[in-house]
């Protein structure tokens, strides 16, 4: 689809180098013309998650329209700067646009495919050096009765539900883009007691037993987890006696949070994520969001999943589906977002109450905000790896699936204004990031029947046990890598694999030897790892790693392998809050009008997140956090 200008002009995280651009490049003409400077329209190419066209339009020399195509860029990532780069290119007459951080595939590309349109015309882009302004940006301050720092799921979902009880918002976001790691989520939302789990017929018996099993052996001595397995078990037997429905329960959730967060989460917390869940799911199909499919994640005694489809009835990506949905639902309800402008401090009055934040804008100038309550949403610090490794030393040199937003600045602010922590220390590796983009590889696909081998061809773990469990059984493989396993029946029933393989992190074979040859395995035992596991699929039961979710066997050529390995993912530690999200002081007092939700926040996961909670972590504790600061904003 075409994008014409349309958007305000993005900003800079750095400034593109043409000599850095990789890649293939083509260029056409379609005319020229004139000594006194060049006319026409001339077009290149250049290749970002697919092929980006720009045209432009010269009129004497002159850039005066600008299209460019990119159908395949990332939904809410790449998308974003297509959309927004005529608008930079045709108002500074530039020759490249800003690269965006967190998008510099599809910046790159753009700037390749403009340079390559000028050289068609006779002219190099390098000359195009823009006619911006160079006034200085004035300080400015705003006021609203809420601030929300941070325009990811939980900062919008806050600022929506807010909106929605009449109150004026305006979200603080220090990127160009909304999204923050909440666009790259894969997965999907947990839930428990929803209509879709009831629409389906799922056998998750084996699951529940050994969560069952794993409480009594593991935590007998922690009174919460013991509490809620007691539960777990009535409700398992009387489901037993009287088999109606599907199976699932929100102290179920509740024990499957507990234990995959080593028991470390905070009780009154995980009981909200869960007890909320299937509302989080009624109140996004009513904003225009929806997740009718059901499957299996790591750590979830159950299919509790729930995730998008597109038209054609396959799985996509969350995060890319969700936040342009959010984003068109802060638009609708008249929320402000200030985009590349960084809040660096929360404002307090005489009696400590936040009432604002001040920020810094794209220029340098400064922004204020006054409002009556502020919420923070400005996600974890798995992008700052210094403080990573401050925190967890054993960390240093692993990559990161982090936006570049995750900086932990909302942490930081909070904290000088005398806000506590808790857990720190707890960070998330996740074991399935492409071994040479870091890009994340969802958990959907073991939860839908992928397995991983080793570097011999070999099966090493439970491929749906806790990310924690699995990275550490990953790290202590050959090369700390392996390799993910799927097949075309698995393919053609999700356009998130179809993506994966687009954009070239797939290695395939048209038998199981085949395949070993292109990973570079033993092909033998490859073979006898593959006719193994599609027994086990068959029998349902794995005697050798104990998994219980099953899907089919991989048995349709072709077959494709991923090589993954594990990345800094999740910061689970952040600031201390109530059920309410009000940010507690050290001292466990409330800090009156200062709400968080999201990963800024520590307590909901303990020592590690289960997949698929963190979509639920921010669209339920956002949505409080939206209601709580307006029922005080009053």
């Amino acid at each position: 689809m075409k994008k014409r200008i349309a958007a305000l002009v993005l900003a800079a995280a750095m400034v593109f180098s043409l000599a850095a651009c990789g890649g293939k490049s083509e260029s056409t003409a379609a005319s020229s013309s004139s000594s006194a400077g060049v006319s026409g329209e001339f077009t290149g190419t250049a290749n970002g998650m697919g092929e980006v066209t720009v045209t432009v339009t010269l009129t004497d020399g002159v850039i005066t329209d600008c299209v460019v195509e990119g159908p395949d860029e990332t939904e809410g990532i790449g998308s974003v700067v297509v959309a927004n780069a005529p608008e930079e290119v045709v108002s500074a007459n530039k020759g490249s646009i800003d690269v965006v951080s967190g998008a510099t595939i599809t910046s790159n590309a753009v700037n390749e495919a403009l340079a390559a349109a000028l050289t068609a015309a006779g002219l190099d882009a390098a000359d195009f050096v823009g006619n911006a302004s160079e006034e200085t940006a004035e300080d400015t301050t705003v006021e609203a009765d809420i601030v929300v720092v941070g325009a990811g799921g939980a900062g919008m979902t806050a600022a929506i539900s807010a909106a929605k009880e009449g109150k004026s918002v305006v979200i603080v976001e220090s990127q160009s883009m909304v999204g923050g790691n909440s666009v790259r989520a894969t997965g999907g939302l947990n839930a428990t007691h929803t209509p879709a789990q009831d629409e389906n017929e799922f056998n998750e018996a084996a699951g529940v037993e050994k969560t069952l099993a794993t409480a009594a052996e593991s935590y007998a001595d922690d009174e919460t987890i013991t509490a809620l397995a007691a539960t777990v078990a009535e409700q398992w037997a009387e489901y037993q006696a009287n088999p109606v429905g599907y199976f699932d329960s929100v102290e179920l959730m509740e024990l499957d949070t507990m234990i995959g967060g080593k028991g470390v989460n905070n009780p009154e917390l995980v009981e909200v994520l869960c007890s909320n869940s299937a509302d989080a799911i009624e109140w996004l199909a009513s904003i225009g969001i929806d997740m009718p499919s059901v499957s299996s994640f790591g750590g979830a005694s159950v299919k509790r999943i729930h995730r998008p489809l597109n038209d054609e009835g396959k799985v996509v990506s969350v995060g890319s589906y969700m936040i342009p949905l959010l984003e068109k639902n802060c638009e609708e309800a008249g929320v402000e977002i200030l985009f590349n402008t960084t809040a660096n401090e929360i404002l307090t009055d005489d009696n400590g109450a936040a009432v604002g934040v001040v920020a810094t804008g794209k220029s340098g100038e400064t922004v204020t905000v006054n409002a009556k309550a502020v919420v923070l949403a400005t996600g974890g610090f798995g992008a700052n790896l210094e403080k990573v490794v401050e925190y967890k030393p054993d960390l240093a040199g692993f990559m990161t699936t982090n936006a570049a937003g995750a900086q932990g600045q909302g942490i930081d602010m909070a904290v000088a204004i005398g806000a506590g922590t808790v857990d720190m220390d707890q960070i998330q590796i996740h074991p399935t990031v492409e071994a040479n983009t870091a890009a994340l590889i969802t958990e959907g696909l073991r939860g839908d029947g992928a397995i991983l081998v080793n570097a011999e061809g070999n099966r090493f773990t439970d491929e749906v046990g806790t990310r924690d469990v699995v990275s550490a059984a990953e790290i202590a493989q050959t090369g700390s890598y392996s390799w993910l396993i799927i097949d075309q029946a698995m393919v053609d029933a999700s356009s998130v694999i179809q993506g994966y393989i687009k954009n070239g992190y797939t290695v395939t074979g048209e038998t199981y030897e085949a395949l070993a040859e292109a990973m570079g395995v033993d092909a033998t035992a490859f073979a006898a790892t593959m006719e193994k596991w599609n027994a086990c699929v068959e029998a349902g039961k794995d005697e050798e790693f104990g998994r219980t979710s099953f899907a089919n066997p991989l048995n349709t050529a072709p077959y494709y392998a991923i090589k993954v390995t594990a990345g800094v993912h999740h910061t689970m530690g952040g600031l201390t809050i109530n059920a309410n999200t009000e940010v507690l002081a050290e001292d466990g007092s409330v800090i009156p009008g200062l709400y968080a939700a999201g990963e800024v926040t520590g307590g909901v996961h303990g020592a590690n997140r289960l997949g698929g909670n963190a979509v639920a972590d921010f669209t339920v504790f956002g949505r409080i956090a939206g209601q709580q600061a307006s029922a005080y904003v009053g």
